[in-house]
């Protein structure tokens, strides 16, 4: 038996859940590999199909859910993933804020499907793709495509110890600037999220002279209308390309939506 799957009834349960998503975010937590099994020392790992075939029956302790929810059986499913559920939180962009499958909001599916599938009447989707806090109570989220698997190990340990996760709200400008990276905009003219997006990718775009196009979401109280109003004054920024840098990984994250929405004409 895989030491991920040994089974020690006294420790905090935590299980992983899969919805409408790549799997990145899981492979973030397996990615963790120094750190994992030593975190088998502070809870049991009961439920990981990514992982383990075993499978310990809940109720769990702190739930982990990857994905969005697409489908009506996806509705179900995450109420059933509630109840089972201490504590629920969620991980990555498609779980907090729709995923780049919440494209399909801004535009007919049904057109998508006629294109893309040779029957469509096969497939059952919803219109929409919409985050897990849409359909239950989110205890936390934890944002990123795919997550800072440090982040992760915080806000694991850190529910397991019944504290507050010490996760980061500030901006990717602040990651720029602990790395001594020269601004792009300022420098280059080049358009970037960076000030609107979450840290935790450590300023990996603009680190490569490319502009951020938040895929850790809207950090808080994010005025994304503001800062693409002064790309078009400043750097003669073209809507088009505003909108799509808007509608990515986080394309309905409300902050990024509503601005987007703005260029649709």
């Amino acid at each position: 038996m895989n030491k991920l799957a040994i089974v020690k009834p006294d420790l905090p349960k935590l299980a992983v859940w899969k919805f409408a998503s790549c799997d990145g975010c899981q492979l973030s937590l397996l990615d963790c590999e120094d750190e994992l099994l030593p975190m088998t020392e502070i809870l049991q790992i009961s439920n990981f199909p990514e992982a383990s075939k075993v499978k310990v029956e809940g109720p769990y302790d702190l739930s982990l859910v990857e994905g969005s929810i697409s489908t009506e059986a996806d509705k179900e499913r995450i109420q059933e993933v509630r109840k089972q559920s201490k504590v629920l939180i969620t991980i990555g962009a498609c779980a907090t804020a729709g995923g780049i499958q919440a494209l399909r909001n801004f535009a007919n599916l049904d057109d998508y499907m006629n294109v893309v599938y040779a029957r469509p009447d096969y497939i059952q989707s919803l219109a929409t793709s919409t985050p897990i806090s849409q359909h239950v109570h989110v205890d936390y989220e934890l944002h990123g495509c795919p997550i800072n698997k440090y982040q992760l190990l915080e806000v694991i340990t850190s529910f397991i110890r019944g504290k507050k996760p010490a996760v980061s709200s500030s901006s990717v400008c602040t990651e720029c600037k602990k790395k001594g990276n020269v601004c792009v905009t300022v420098a280059y003219g080049i358009p970037c999220l960076g000030p609107v997006t979450h840290a935790g990718c450590g300023a990996l775009c603009p680190s490569y002279r490319r502009g951020c196009y938040g895929c850790y979401g809207p950090k808080e109280t994010a005025n994304p209308l503001a800062l693409t109003r002064w790309w078009e004054q400043e750097l003669n920024t073209e809507s088009q390309s505003i909108k799509h840098l808007l509608r990515n990984f986080n394309c309905a994250s409300e902050p990024f939506k509503a601005a987007s929405e703005h260029y649709e004409q």
